[in-house]
């Protein structure tokens, strides 16, 4: 049983892999204050709740864009498995060679996201996640990371519209039955969700242009299904990608 774990800005994702399958997988709050006791204590919780048995893990392999959450998730992982854990990184062997100014900033869950999609598509892969930013990775038909886009998440943008203006507030991200809204909610909420529709849309056209060949468009993360119901533009959507990635890179790394 290999314990995967994708740390992010909002969400930590946790998931657990047995036989090359994805058996269970778990979406909890980021939070930086916690012990490494604390985390053990969660970890094992979640654990009983499923019926799995802890003692079981044999490995874990992280991915991690909060610098400070480093030292205590190692910790824990080394209290937990009885073995030191594979942090996605410089050194770490992805199998997919990064095409960068400066490979090493890219984010480790970009890179296990663009590595899941060309092992599964075997092609010209854009994968979109919907995390605290949204990021565009472009992987070429060759299996190379060519880079992509970031840009405020949704509940980024919603969060700054309420904070930084005087009548306007946060709202639920939805999609609203009409574009024009007759309300003041209801027009946030137009053009919040159209409006990052229209973003998606222009920047999968423009990507796909400068590539010069129509990429595979792939969506995770925790807003991909809503905005992939509403284009036909994303083919696929996987929550669990980057989870999926891991388990590649980590294969790639322990053998």
């Amino acid at each position: 049983m290999i314990l995967l774990i994708d740390i992010g800005n909002t969400n930590t994702v946790i998931g657990v892999m047995k036989h090359h399958v994805l058996d269970k997988s778990w979406r909890i709050e980021t939070v930086k204050h916690k012990t490494e006791d604390e985390y053990l204590v969660l970890i094992r919780g979640l654990f009983d709740l499923e019926g799995l048995d802890p003692s079981q893990i044999q490995d874990s392999i992280v991915s991690s864009v909060v610098p400070e959450l480093n030292k205590p998730y190692r910790t824990m992982l080394r209290k937990l498995c009885g073995s030191e854990p594979l942090f996605l990184g410089p050194g770490v062997k992805s199998g997919m060679p990064i095409l960068l100014d400066n490979p090493k900033e890219v984010g480790a869950d970009r890179i296990a996201n663009g590595v899941a999609a060309y092992d599964k598509y075997k092609s010209a892969c854009l994968v979109i996640d919907f995390g605290t930013a949204t990021t565009f990775d472009v992987v070429s038909g060759k299996g190379q990371y060519l880079g992509g886009a970031i840009c405020p998440g949704p509940r980024m943008s919603v969060e700054a519209l309420g904070r930084m203006t005087s009548k306007l507030h946060v709202v639920e991200i939805e999609k609203p039955v009409n574009v024009i809204g007759k309300n003041t909610t209801d027009s946030i909420k137009s053009g919040i969700f159209y409006g990052y529709l229209s973003k998606i849309e222009g920047l999968i056209r423009r990507i796909s242009e400068e590539l010069g060949e129509e990429p595979k468009v792939i969506a995770t993360g925790g807003l991909a299904e809503m905005f992939a119901l509403s284009t036909d533009l994303i083919q696929a959507v996987d929550k669990d990608l980057t989870l999926k990635g891991l388990k590649i890179i980590y294969d790639r790394n322990r053998k």
